[in-house]
């Protein structure tokens, strides 16, 4: 691993940019095909449990995206959308698809978080301390792992730190 790795912030800020889109244009197509399904042919939106909530939000959003982006990140080029859009690539120590589901799933962890809070939130009530616990820890996490991968000299952040990984400029 580089000890120090002269990405530029301007290309990390362009490789989550497009990675965010591609989240977010994933997120409306699934509310797209969720919205027709309620309306076509269950022919409303039903009520879920807490645990169905949960479940829906880990299965639905949180794993495809972590799938993907880490089938991405271990598969030539070895980047995502994001990263190829800026010219940048993850590096191993040792390829393997484990460590780059380990580096996905430290990296939206705080996703998750987020997503355990805003549904606790919704069943236990806006003034729930777990909501704001799960919520403000996500947070936290998050932009904790943003400073490391912009502002370290080695721009690894947690995941990339575990799973023995860097993102690099691709040569």
């Amino acid at each position: 691993m580089n000890k120090n790795n002269p990405i530029k912030v301007s290309k990390r800020l362009k490789e989550i940019f497009f990675d965010y889109l591609v989240i977010l244009i994933y997120l409306a197509l699934l509310l797209i095909i969720s919205l027709a399904a309620f309306t076509f042919i269950v022919k409303e939106v039903p009520r879920f449990t807490y645990i169905q909530a949960q479940l829906i939000a880990f299965l639905a959003s949180i794993l495809p995206i972590v799938l993907i982006f880490s089938l991405l990140d271990c598969l030539k080029p070895f980047g995502t959308f994001g990263k190829r859009k800026a010219g940048l690539m993850v590096r191993y120590k040792r390829p393997s698809f484990f460590r780059s589901l380990l580096r996905n799933c430290i990296k939206f962890l705080p996703w998750q978080l987020a997503h355990i809070g805003v549904i606790e939130g919704v069943y236990g009530g806006d003034a729930s301390l777990t909501a704001t616990i799960f919520s403000s820890v996500a947070m936290l996490l998050a932009i904790i792992m943003l400073c490391m991968g912009l502002f370290r000299k080695d721009k690894r952040h947690l995941g990339d730190i575990i799973a023995g990984t860097q993102v690099v400029v691709r040569a």
